[in-house]
């Protein structure tokens, strides 16, 4: 179950580029106070809420920011908003599923669609996409906190299904209703994870180079960039040298 599967460029957020950080602190904000809306402002009796601000604490957001997008949500914000699910094909055959969180459910669809359009991809109907994949927990740790025997040993013992390290961390799936479980347990073991969240895993993977892959990553920067789209999922298999090129 070691190693590596590229997993950790298929769970799409925004960069860490200061251009692109208000936009990520933006989408985590709007998810952590509709969760709140939704549910208790307390994340110790809102899984979705907890979930959210562990997010946005693995992308460094402010304490304060995380206490303030709480606070909105005994106000009006965060009433009126759904979850939406778009599902279609990129660029060399890729699946793409694309999670939305909006207030405004025929704007996204038109926003999606275009982009799909504009970038060689095709927006699909529901369940196109979804049965390549696996909705699964997904927890994160980085690589110094354990080796990857260790974290194994310890992830298998706490329930997890698999899991896959490497040098950019340790990926740790989870039946997708014991995802708290298997958190805690490992939580107790090596400390907080980098993130954990619900996702999509794809069963395999599609190799794709040349224009398919630069088409595939322009799609996915315009996905990024769109203002209600949360997350968004893939079933690519880019090789390195492949992913520098297109980087550069």
């Amino acid at each position: 179950m070691a190693g590596h599967s590229q997993f950790a460029n298929i769970m799409h957020r925004k960069g860490k580029q200061d251009a692109k950080r208000s936009k990520m602190f933006s989408k985590l904000s709007k998810e952590i106070t509709v969760a709140a809306k939704l549910g208790a402002p307390d994340p110790a009796f809102n899984p979705r809420l907890r979930l959210a601000i562990q997010a946005a604490k693995a992308q460094s957001m402010p304490k304060d920011n995380i206490e303030r997008a709480i606070k909105k949500a005994t106000g009006g914000d965060g009433a009126g908003f759904e979850d939406v699910r778009y599902e279609g094909f990129a660029p060399g055959g890729v699946g793409v599923i694309v999670e939305v969180l909006t207030d405004n459910r025929n704007r996204a669809a038109g926003e999606v669609r275009s982009i799909f359009t504009k970038h060689g991809g095709n927006l699909g109907e529901t369940g196109s996409v979804a049965f390549m994949f696996d909705r699964v927990g997904a927890i994160e740790y980085p690589a110094t906190v354990a080796s990857d025997d260790a974290m194994l040993e310890a992830a298998l013992e706490a329930g997890a299904s698999d899991v896959e390290s490497g040098p950019e961390g340790h990926f740790i799936y989870t039946a997708s209703d014991e995802l708290a479980a298997v958190a805690a347990a490992l939580e107790a073991k090596f400390g907080e994870a980098r993130s954990q969240k619900l996702a999509w895993r794809p069963q395999t993977s599609i190799p794709v180079s040349g224009e398919a892959a630069s088409g595939l990553m322009k799609l996915m920067g315009a996905l990024e960039d769109c203002d209600d789209v949360q997350n968004i999922y893939a079933n690519y298999d880019i090789a390195a040298d492949e992913m520098e090129r297109l980087a550069g």
